[in-house]
């Protein structure tokens, strides 16, 4: 199980006074499964949405972040990586040449042990707001684990913490939850490449709807800078 003991005290305490000041508004909770391997489909518009989504979902819900996160000295990399192991996170190295391939096998080993993995199809932050076009992970993720995936709308979570802001602010934000998808037989007599890339534009097609984002027709690329 991942997130250690740090999890439980952090759900009864820091989790209820964050909700307290922040008060999001949340919609669809019931839609997320209450045990067995889930996938949370979510669009990115904040480095704050691996926290929103976690502190209003009904169970824990992993992501992977910046392993640095994990390894700083002194009272600020102690207060950081306490934080994060606390919010049940897992560290992962992104420049790494085999960080892609590792990222998969962290999930689908999270998903196995019937746990919920969070996971944004979109890759990185969406910077003008748009949505981007869904990278075909999450669907292999949810072939591969046998594991539903319910998508996630998030809406005004830049206000809470702007891209290039390392302080929250106080804003209201709304997470919507979607009805699960799941990929049975229909998708078992598409090649394997087809399969993902429907199921994938399924995903991001419900992500929208909850959204209600401008849709853009390319992918989302890292800023080179």
């Amino acid at each position: 199980m991942t997130g250690g003991p740090l999890y439980p005290l952090a759900r009864l305490t820091v989790a209820p006074l964050l909700r307290a000041v922040w008060r999001p508004r949340v919609e669809g909770r019931d839609n997320v499964p209450v045990s067995g391997g889930v996938l949370i489909a979510s669009n990115h518009l904040s480095f704050i949405d691996s926290v929103v989504i976690p502190l209003v979902a009904p169970r824990k819900v992993v992501f992977l972040a910046k392993a640095e996160y994990f390894t700083g000295t002194g009272p600020k990399g102690i207060a950081s990586r306490t934080f994060f192991n606390s919010m049940g996170m897992l560290p992962v190295e992104r420049d790494d040449s085999r960080a892609a391939v590792n990222s998969l096998d962290q999930a689908l080993s999270v998903l196995r042990e019937g746990e919920a993995f969070g996971i944004y199809p979109e890759g990185t932050r969406s910077r003008d707001g748009r949505l981007y076009k869904g990278r075909v992970g999450a669907a292999h993720l949810a072939m591969q684990a046998g594991v539903p995936v319910v998508p996630v709308g998030l809406i005004d979570t830049p206000k809470l913490q702007p891209i290039g802001s390392n302080v929250p602010r106080l804003a209201k934000v709304t997470v919507k939850f979607g009805e699960p998808l799941t990929f049975g037989d229909e998708f078992d007599a598409m090649p394997a490449g087809k399969a993902r890339r429907v199921a994938t534009d399924r995903i991001m097609d419900a992500i929208a709807e909850l959204s209600g984002q401008e849709r853009a027709a390319s992918y989302n690329e890292r800023p080179t800078h």
